[in-house]
């Protein structure tokens, strides 16, 4: 994380994002208060979910222009001309809450959405090209963490601002506008600092495309159709965008449901406490961002959003039991701590894979479907609420679509997501350190041969990995009636020492279709700090192209999960560390003997 900050650009970029954010939400929370103020029940769910819906419209609208301009221009080019239309934008509202002109404000959310849609691709495309993959998950961490930073300051000043310069005397909504229209100016400000910043970004671009844009082509639908094609390229890529828009469609239905819960279930009228509450959940998010930034320290983790969807599932369902404004808090916290481990993975794992020059068609596309979604659901909510559904039993139909949610990520990563449970488990206890990853290659077959100290060193030589190691087990352990349907999801080989022949042609089978397998040849966990002799079996695998890459495990002596305990004591509250050595390729066929020297070698 340390070494992205020390990236020329980073800084600003950060701060660039921040203002964004605190810019946009700071007039959606001034029109977003002035309804909760003057109107109720229905009236207030539907122009609470009409407003968030003209933040999302322009989204759909300049689909195929946004990726256009990110793909054609410059991205940090394209932000600084967007901040400037936001200076304008800012100007003309300022001006309208000076006149008391409530619709004509309402109206110009979408304006402002309108600038934030041209800009966001660019915003987020931009990330990959200033830090690189190798730093991506920190900076999607970091990025995700800085907007829902903004977030929570934005409500948290501008309703502060809001109620003080309010007071209790108001009669209509034209009131209201002219009383806190001095918040215009501090709009204005945001925007004027944002576009100073961006005139200091790097131009990372490296390659633009060629294409054209034609209008004609645009009305008719075929860049819509086009860029549809192409994001659905990749399945992975659009199952992650498919999630993101589900979540996000949640989150705002929650979003334009939770001031009327809180006014008619808890009797809550103060716009400094409904949006205190839910600015909880923005706080969670920051720690949820930061916390997924350390699940994906060795590669993108998408376990995490999996086991983060249950817990957005869990929340929604406990929020509308709940009438303790403490205990709401808490949940609102919780709900965005699982936010946040959701959004950085999924968000990360589409700039991974696509292709740099198709980027900012990519993340429009993005933006597109998530706002498509959004705008749906809030239609949808309008709709309900029109028919007389209560914001409590919309938290239940929201929950139902959390688990659909749910559903659809373990289809596709319900084996990472029992690796982050373990591994989960596994870093209360324990720290590990991984020297010579570079020896394992991203693509090509690998036969790993070490030591074996504990009944976790399975764990701790794939925590690293985002390749699925196939590792060989002994044949008695292996068919234990309860274990065994778990050891065939794992792709497991049983082996044993009178039968090892059909494992080793299946070791083989697995290297050769580019797997990475691993095997302990001492035979067993070792009961002594010495590594014990090598069995020669594995030198009868046919390896064909795979390479031996030798480890040796260090630091699991004394634990729980060890045969030999050690010598002396250790603190309770300290957690075990452990280092695993990978060391270089070996290529050649090698001695069990010569092996073993090579692998207690490595801690040296």
């Amino acid at each position: 994380m340390k070494k992205m900050f020390a990236i020329v650009g980073v800084i600003n970029y950060l701060a660039v994002v921040f203002l964004n954010a605190f810019t946009d939400l700071g007039h959606k929370i001034i029109i977003q208060n002035t309804v909760f103020k003057v109107y109720d029940g229905t009236t207030q769910i539907i122009l609470s979910a009409i407003v968030n819906a003209l933040m999302l419209l322009p989204f759909i609208l300049v689909f195929s222009p946004s990726g256009y301009l990110s793909d054609r221009f410059a991205k940090n080019i394209v932000m600084k001309h967007a901040a400037l239309l936001a200076v304008f934008i800012t100007l003309v509202i300022t001006f309208s809450y000076y006149q008391g002109w409530f619709f004509t404000a309402f109206a110009l959310t979408f304006l402002l959405a309108l600038q934030s849609a041209l800009y966001s691709p660019a915003k987020y495309g931009y990330i990959k090209e200033l830090v690189g993959i190798k730093h991506i998950s920190d900076g999607n961490g970091m990025l995700q963490a800085i907007t829902t930073s903004a977030i929570l300051l934005g409500i948290i000043v501008y309703t502060i601002l809001f109620e003080t310069l309010l007071g209790d005397v108001f009669a209509t909504k034209e009131d209201i506008l002219k009383t806190i229209a001095p918040l215009g100016w501090l709009l204005v400000l945001g925007s004027v600092v944002e576009y100073m910043l961006t005139l200091k970004l790097p131009n990372k671009m490296i390659k633009a495309t060629r294409k054209k844009f034609e209008f004609a082509k645009y009305i008719k639908g075929f860049y819509l159709k086009k860029n549809l094609i192409m994001l659905r390229r990749k399945k992975e890529v659009f199952d992650s965008v498919i999630a993101l828009s589900l979540f996000w469609s949640i989150s705002q239905v929650v979003l334009a449901i939770f001031g009327e819960y809180a006014k008619s279930e808890l009797g809550i009228t103060n716009t400094i406490i409904v949006q205190g509450v839910m600015t909880f959940s923005v706080i969670g998010i920051v720690f949820g961002s930061m916390l997924s930034s350390a699940f994906s320290r060795y590669y993108i983790n998408s376990g995490l959003s999996t086991l983060s969807a249950l817990g957005i599932a869990f929340m929604l369902f406990a929020i509308p039991f709940t009438t303790n404004t403490l205990f709401l808090g808490i949940e609102f916290v919780l709900f965005g701590l699982f936010s946040g481990m959701l959004l950085v993975p999924l968000n990360a794992k589409i700039q991974h894979l696509s292709p740099d020059i198709h980027l900012g068609t990519i993340v429009a596309g993005n933006n597109f479907v998530q706002t498509l979604f959004m705008f749906s659901f809030l239609m949808l909510t309008t709709l309900f609420a029109y028919f007389g559904m209560n914001a409590k039993i919309l938290f239940f139909v929201m929950g139902v679509v959390a688990l659909y949610l749910l559903y659809r990520l373990l289809k596709r990563y319900l084996v990472m997501a029992v690796w982050t449970l373990f591994e989960s488990i596994l870093k209360i206890r324990y720290k590990c350190t991984y020297i010579g990853l570079k020896h394992i290659g991203q693509n090509t077959p690998i036969l790993l041969v070490g030591n074996h100290v504990s009944w976790i060193d399975w764990f701790i030589l794939q925590l690293p990995l985002e390749r699925r190691v196939v590792f060989l087990i002994d044949k008695d352990i292996y068919n234990n009636k309860f274990l065994k349907p778990i050891f065939k999801l794992g792709d497991l080989i049983p082996i044993s020492q009178k039968a090892s022949k059909d494992s080793f042609i299946e070791t083989s089978m697995k290297l050769k279709n580019g797997k990475i397998v691993a095997i302990f040849p001492e035979g067993e966990i070792s009961r002594s700090s010495d590594v014990a002799k090598f069995y020669r079996g594995y030198e009868f695998i046919d390896r064909g192209g795979a390479a031996i890459v030798p480890f040796y495990i260090d630091g699991v002596f004394g634990s729980l999960f060890a045969r030999h305990k050690g010598e002396g004591s250790r603190n309770f509250f300290r957690k075990r560390e452990i280092t695993l050595y990978f060391g270089e390729p070996i290529s050649h066929d090698i001695k069990a003997d010569e092996l073993r020297e090579i692998v207690v070698s490595l801690k040296c």
